[in-house]
């Protein structure tokens, strides 16, 4: 089974993935001959071994004529779904501009179907996911796990003038993913694209610290930018899952009663909780003396994980103690798959007992998105999409 980790510390954008993804060793010329199958204009792509504070990495240059064409949604849809891209390639490239158009046309409120990307749907973005769709496909990932998402701080200038870093669009499309602003080291900058986002969030399986694998190559892409002191790349390492053993993971559980949270502050304590590489957190409602309302908080961690988590619960919240426990996790072997509701593309999460799917569970944010997109009941395209997932059982 091929794992691939994407170290997404110091950042993402669409050539910093390609970049990684040629650095991996896919070739050049599988890559372009996928972007020529899908661009109406021209496009050339270009290795250059360049240097980040230190980092020897690869940079994929996209050298394109000027065009005057605005591309929306609808014609990069027409356009990729006219190609004669394999659906290895097709159909996750059709996944990232829909997580793009749902993600802008939410920050500005416009139709999705209508979003004008600008700089997203030039020649040079499409190749980009394009080329990183086609490149992991070429390596024939089973499993993509990627690291917390460093996005930056600051401003950044934008098509619609001056906007916070993460801007609009790359904070909705790491909703629920682990996220942080980057190591101390970095300017005070967008570190993380929209592009970069969508790539990542719609071709990870998992997100978390390296897996148990062992290492084949590794592949490091350069941003177009070099600021001091700061290495603009990301690294994809490239491997063989480790066997999984029969024996149960040795985990922890911290632990801590607080009833002076505000409670609107939970969301954002988990977020961070799992960004600092918890397995999972959970709360629960619980009566405290003298009857006072308040909130148990768990962390499942790992025990090179704790001292870490252990800091950010402390810092997050305001309790003051925390208890832990060992536990012991059985947990079955999973990968990832789609089912189409539609004309969209909906991820299914398997999970198999002795090679035997036990489990099969449409990710409920991709069945948000089809139901926007179609127009239709959440309810509706969640039944439709569990039983597609439940054939596949079969």
């Amino acid at each position: 089974m091929t794992t691939l980790w994407v170290d997404a510390s110091s950042g993402a954008s669409g050539d910093m993935l390609l970049g990684a993804v040629v650095g991996a060793g896919v070739p050049l010329e599988v890559i372009q001959s996928s972007v020529d199958a899908v661009s109406p204009e021209p496009v050339a792509l270009r290795v250059e071994a360049v240097s980040r504070n230190g980092f020897a990495a690869t940079r994929v240059h996209v050298d394109v004529a000027d065009s005057v064409h605005h591309r929306s949604w609808r014609d990069i849809r027409t356009m990729l779904l006219g190609s004669a891209l394999s659906d290895d390639v097709r159909d996750p490239a059709l996944r990232v501009f829909e997580r793009l158009a749902a993600a802008e046309g939410a920050a500005h409120g416009h139709d999705p179907l209508e979003v004008h990307f600008h700089e997203v749907g030039a020649l040079d973005a499409i190749a980009d996911v394009v080329g990183v769709c086609a490149g992991l496909a070429h390596l024939a990932a089973t499993e993509v796990v990627v690291s917390p998402v460093a996005v930056g701080s600051g401003t950044v200038r934008g098509a619609h003038g001056d906007l916070p870093v993460p801007p609009p669009a790359v904070a909705a499309l790491l909703t629920g993913v682990p996220s942080y602003a980057g190591p101390a080291s970095a300017p005070a900058t967008e570190l993380c694209t929209p592009t970069g986002a969508a790539l990542l969030t719609t071709l990870a399986t998992s997100y978390g610290p390296q897996p148990a694998m062992t290492t084949e190559h590794v592949g490091v892409g350069a941003g177009g930018r070099d600021p001091e002191g700061h290495a603009n790349v990301l690294r994809l390492l490239v491997g063989q899952a480790a066997p999984r053993s029969e024996a149960p993971d040795d985990l922890l559980v911290l632990e801590t009663n607080v009833d002076d949270l505000d409670p609107r502050l939970w969301p954002e304590v988990i977020s961070a909780v799992l960004a600092a590489g918890a397995l999972d957190a959970w709360l629960t409602p619980i009566l405290m003396k003298k009857g006072r309302p308040a909130h148990t908080f768990r962390a499942l961690v790992s025990p090179d994980r704790a001292a870490e988590v252990r800091a950010t619960v402390f810092r997050e919240t305001t309790t003051i103690g925390i208890r832990e426990y060992p536990v012991a996790r059985h947990a079955l072997p999973r990968e990832t798959t789609t089912v189409s509701v539609g004309g969209v593309e909906v991820r299914v999460k398997l999970a198999r007992l002795d090679g035997m799917v036990v489990t099969a569970q449409p990710e409920y944010d991709d069945v948000v998105r089809a139901a926007q997109a179609l127009g239709r009941p959440v309810r509706e395209v969640l039944a439709e999409a569990s039983a597609a997932a439940r054939a596949l059982a079969v």
